[in-house]
């Protein structure tokens, strides 16, 4: 099952993709069988797709999560998990513009395989992590490095307005049987920047779930981004940083692509 926000005649609804077409329901977390039976929906090509969760609750991010990513930073691999955060107030939604800021002049991107929280839980056995999910989406985790760098933490850099295109569709648990199997790769004017597998995650999706929870109450609409690997422009030599007339496109097997334009704010 493939669920969605989307937008038609001025009104936002959550949705279910069955072919080609949205079901409107209640709400992703309990989706009814006697919702969707008998009811047409709408074309796809006839709504505007949100963000899958227009106001999550949390976003919490994975930091050098592949080997590759923290070996071009000339650091080594963590031993435990490196945990930042970024805010609701930063998500936007497929064919959304990200808006490089005027305080920034090294804007990144980070392609992230994210994942959403479906069910409430604190202190989570990594045996059961991953019945607490729903599903699994994409996050581009769009970083001003020079705030990020020069701030001392990260969270400054990384929840500037519109610095977390999420989407396009949240791929329901069930379709994507082991999600350390995936393809994951990012383009920027078609040009690719990078092209890994979710196999090379050094701390896997159960054992995050449980680590977190230890600390934290984990809840229904809740996302979890879980790295990315190495190709970010501030890596690159020279550094390659985003501009106004780039598009970003994350495409992540099993789920589909997030494309974003690149703009300039309005001064």
């Amino acid at each position: 099952m493939k669920y969605v926000s989307f937008e038609m005649n001025a009104s936002s609804s959550f949705g279910v993709l069955q072919g080609d077409r949205v079901v409107a329901v209640a709400s992703p977390f309990q989706v009814l069988e006697e919702e969707l039976a008998g009811t047409r929906g709408y074309p796809l090509s006839m709504v505007r797709l949100r963000a899958p969760l227009p106001q999550p609750g949390k976003i919490m991010c994975m930091g050098r999560n592949y080997v590759e990513h923290a070996r071009e930073q000339g650091v080594e691999p963590p031993k435990s998990p490196v945990i930042f955060a970024k805010y609701p107030t930063a998500v936007i939604g497929p064919g959304d513009p990200i808006v490089l800021p005027s305080i920034s002049q090294k804007v990144d991107y980070e392609a992230e395989l994210a994942v959403v929280i479906g069910r409430r839980g604190k202190k989570i056995a990594e045996s059961h992590a991953l019945d607490h999910v729903l599903g699994y989406t994409i996050l581009n985790d769009v970083s001003a490095r020079d705030l990020q760098f020069t701030d001392g933490q990260w969270v400054r850099g990384k929840s500037c307005d519109t610095f977390a295109p999420l989407g396009p569709w949240i791929v329901g648990k069930e379709e994507i049987p082991d999600p350390h199997r995936l393809d994951i790769e990012l383009r920027v004017n078609g040009d690719l920047r990078q092209a890994s597998n979710t196999r090379h995650q050094i701390f896997k999706i159960p054992f995050l779930i449980s680590y977190l929870s230890q600390a934290m109450t984990l809840e229904p609409g809740d996302i979890l981004s879980t790295g990315t690997p190495s190709g970010v422009g501030v890596f690159r030599d020279p550094p390659v940083f985003l501009k106004p007339g780039d598009v970003v496109e994350i495409t992540i097997e099993a789920i589909g692509t997030l494309q974003n334009p690149v703009v300039g704010e309005e001064r």
